[in-house]
């Protein structure tokens, strides 16, 4: 996998979405092909919250789950993120706003009926964000470490600089609980290790 789609994905997950990376869509032009690969797929469902069993009764001694602000996530709707994500200018492929492609990834995911499909997906890339007959959020994200030179693209951008101060930061807030765990994420378990290293450096200094 790709190490920008990895550390977005690991920023996301943080933020409560469940995620799928690097989806394949196919379309039949008189033969089956690939149209294209979407970079992240991100889903979020409304009132997610962490909770660590055993808290309740004892005084709280780990900070409480807030969401990223930048990602501005509804409060009452499911969340659906399609997103790009480039090493360069934070913007989409050609390919990633085909309406029939966004269109096939929001019916597979249960966001809107197939036959919904086409003009959610028409209004999405107008506009950057729909909501669906489902009562879906549907947005349009592109990640990179570049600004998009077209400042008026209809879609939210987070530079992967940001998603990386994000995931930082989480983790020095919550290394009393992380400190504990088996990290299996690729990015928060070289994170922790950068840190452990860091912390024996320090020890053997004094």
């Amino acid at each position: 996998m790709d190490s920008a789609v990895t550390l977005v994905q690991t920023y996301l997950r943080l933020n409560g979405y469940f995620t799928v990376v690097e989806y394949p869509v196919v379309e039949l032009r008189g033969e089956f092909r690939a149209a294209t690969d979407l970079d992240v797929l991100a889903f979020r469902f409304p009132g997610s919250r962490r909770l660590i069993p055993g808290e309740a009764g004892h005084r709280r001694r780990h900070p409480p789950f807030r969401v990223d602000p930048v990602l501005d996530v509804p409060v009452d709707s499911a969340d659906m993120l399609i997103g790009e994500v480039k090493e360069g200018e934070a913007k989409f492929n050609r390919g990633g706003r085909r309406a029939e492609v966004i269109g096939a990834a929001l019916a597979r995911f249960g966001c809107t009926p197939p036959d919904e499909a086409d003009s959610v997906s028409q209004e999405l890339l107008r506009s950057g964000t729909t909501s669906t007959s489902l009562g879906h959020s549907v947005r349009l994200v592109a990640f990179g470490s570049a600004a998009d030179p077209s400042p008026d693209a209809p879609y939210r951008r987070i530079s992967l600089g940001h998603a990386l101060r994000y995931v930082e930061s989480w983790m020095d807030e919550h290394w009393a609980v992380l400190r504990h765990t088996q990290l299996k994420d690729p990015v928060l378990s070289f994170l922790a290790t950068l840190k452990k290293a860091r912390v024996g450096l320090e020890d053997a200094d004094r």
